[in-house]
């Protein structure tokens, strides 16, 4: 099974918000009376690029729809191969990075009582884990929240939401504690970020599937981001992203991306 099958098939992603208390005050945000979550687009979803890689085709992507009518040039389908994209960082945009664990659904969950949350056999409700990246608009979403607004599209710019291969649940030792033992780290330019820490998330993996099966049910391949830690900060085309994810000291997944100029005629403006 490809690493990145479980892309083709995922039908939402869900985000926790405001998981570490560290990370909240950096944003000088509220801690939040019960969990909260967001979703991001499955179109956002890109892979790392390899040397045989050949980047998206929004690169190219033309105007021809206007002019004759013809169907503009989109991303390709994701295959089981991945969604292989630089990161593109949209112009105006103060675009800030805050790396997550990534859980991947195994079975359909819905309504999972409040106390049986303990109950929860994590090694049955998914079947592996992921390093992501939660892309953030940070200017935009700042305006929208000012005013009022939604701010679904500070979340969900093409690319912006990076995704590792799925690191399935056998490379994980079951007598290690899942909660406590996973330590991530993100370096920008070779300069570390953010270094996360599993014991430190204020909802647990297993209390934010039960929430989130409260209100909408997860599906299978479902994807869910548990969180990013402290030391979130904007990214700038050229540089160069390395995300690191261990477990139980042993390190499960390590990828990179690397930022461009998004192409296109997309600008911020205010709203």
């Amino acid at each position: 099974m490809s690493g990145y099958e479980y892309i083709q098939k995922a039908s939402k992603i869900m985000c926790i918000g405001r998981n570490y208390a560290a990370h909240i005050k950096e944003l000088n945000n509220v801690t939040p009376k019960q969990p909260f979550f967001f979703l991001k687009p499955t179109s956002s979803i890109i892979t790392p690029l390899s040397k045989n890689s050949v980047k998206p085709a929004s690169v190219s992507t033309t105007q021809d729809i206007l002019k004759s009518g013809k169907p503009l040039r989109t991303n390709p389908t994701v295959t089981v191969k991945g969604n292989p994209s630089p990161i593109y960082l949209p112009k105006g945009i103060k675009t800030h990075h805050e790396l997550e664990i990534a859980l991947v659904i195994n079975q359909r969950l819905s309504n999972i009582p409040l106390d049986e949350v303990e109950n929860v056999d994590l090694f049955k409700c998914i079947k592996g884990v992921s390093l992501s990246l939660d892309l953030t608009a940070r200017n935009l979403q700042d305006e929208a929240k000012k005013k009022g607004l939604p701010w679904s599209i500070g979340k969900g710019f093409d690319t912006f939401c990076p995704l590792g291969p799925l690191v399935p649940l056998e490379k994980l030792t079951k007598s290690a504690d899942f909660q406590t033992n996973f330590k991530f780290k993100l370096f920008v330019n070779g300069q570390l970020k953010q270094d996360g820490d599993s014991t430190l998330m204020l909802t647990s993996f297993s209390k934010i599937l039960q929430h989130i099966s409260n209100v909408m049910v997860l599906e299978e391949d479902d994807i869910v981001l548990t969180g990013t830690p402290s030391g979130v900060g904007e990214l700038h085309p050229g540089d160069k992203l390395k995300l690191e994810m261990s477990f139980a000291g042993e390190k499960l997944s390590e990828v990179e991306f690397e930022c461009e100029e998004r192409p296109g005629p997309y600008v911020f403006k205010e709203t």
